[in-house]
């Protein structure tokens, strides 16, 4: 409601949280290059970007599946089996809860940082955390239900691997759920990931000393934060499309092709000229000669270094969300 045409920009802020959530984990991909096809990908980064686009896959594929499903343990693994397909750790039973014990830091389980429970219980446990997700008898304040469901979801880590990343997965998935978001456009991981040493330590709190309302206090703080931020970022996006406008009137006779390869910017914000002649319908000359006009507006910037198969990004929009 508050952005007209608010589907052209959902996709940044998924990838934006998958690219954050990703990095609480290690990994290193940055927006930008998430933004980039696979082949434009260094061959030693490649791993990285593609857990990143798995990320973005299981969000979107958990979503879809929100229109036939509710959110439930079979919603959860369906989203792991997505996240972690053809990547590190796809062996480790994709789409299903672990059948052997796991542990969280140390190099072995007599060092390990905290111990989840045993396999055999995280089918009772899991049923039991959805049964509270739909317990409508007892009034839960709903952020504050889901707060407890992450943390609940992280001490069971019913998973071999991908526990974090689904877990925070799901915090947009519940909100979405509950109709709280229209979209996904709630980037909590950002938060997580510049509170990270907090974000674990406040977990561990709820572990050792029962102290729920610190985790509760930590995560309604990042809630807000990330509400702020989404605000200012959509406020800015508004302020941009006037800018753009303006700029492309100048184009003249070639403003309202200018218009439609924009709007794909905004879907897509990474092109070609042989893109750009496909969403404009022009020719190879006549889409260089737009890609040009586009660059000298600042609108696009060439981001491979090379004279031939040139990619551009639509710097403006994306520095938005970085």
């Amino acid at each position: 409601e508050y952005i007209p045409d608010i589907d052209l920009f959902v996709r940044m802020h998924v990838l934006k949280e998958a690219t954050q959530s990703s990095r609480i984990e290690g990994t290193q991909t940055n927006i930008d290059e998430a933004l980039l096809r696979r082949a434009d990908i260094a061959t030693e980064k490649r791993d990285d970007w593609e857990e990143v686009q798995n990320y973005v896959a299981a969000m979107n594929k958990a979503i879809d599946r929100l229109k036939t499903l509710p959110f439930s343990s079979r919603l959860i693994r369906e989203a792991h089996g997505v996240l972690m397909h053809g990547v590190r750790g796809q062996h480790k039973m994709l789409g299903e809860f672990r059948r052997s014990q796991n542990w969280i830091g140390g190099a072995t389980i007599n060092d390990a940082v905290f111990v989840p429970p045993v396999h055999t219980l995280i089918d009772d446990l899991m049923s039991d955390l959805e049964a509270f997700v739909h317990d409508e008898k007892h009034y839960f304040p709903e952020l504050l239900k889901i707060a407890l469901v992450h943390y609940q979801f992280e001490t069971i880590h019913p998973f071999l691997d991908g526990n974090g990343r689904i877990g925070r997965l799901m915090i947009s998935l519940y909100l979405v759920s509950k109709r709280i978001l229209k979209r996904p456009v709630l980037y909590l991981s950002d938060f997580f990931e510049r509170n990270r040493t907090l974000y674990y330590d406040n977990l561990m709190r709820v572990r050792e000393k029962n102290d729920l309302h610190q985790w509760f206090k930590f995560f309604l703080v990042g809630l807000i934060e990330t509400a702020r931020s989404g605000i200012t970022t959509f406020d800015n996006i508004l302020k941009l499309e006037k800018k753009v406008e303006a700029q492309i009137q100048t184009l003249g006779s070639r403003a309202a092709n200018a218009y439609k390869v924009v709007e794909a910017l905004y879907r897509a914000p990474v092109i070609d000229a042989a893109r750009v002649g496909k969403v404009a319908k022009l020719s190879p000359a006549s889409a260089y000669k737009l890609v040009a006009d586009l660059e000298r507006l600042g609108m696009l910037k060439e981001i491979t270094g090379g004279k031939r198969g040139r990619t551009y990004i639509f710097e403006p929009y994306v520095k938005l969300f970085r």
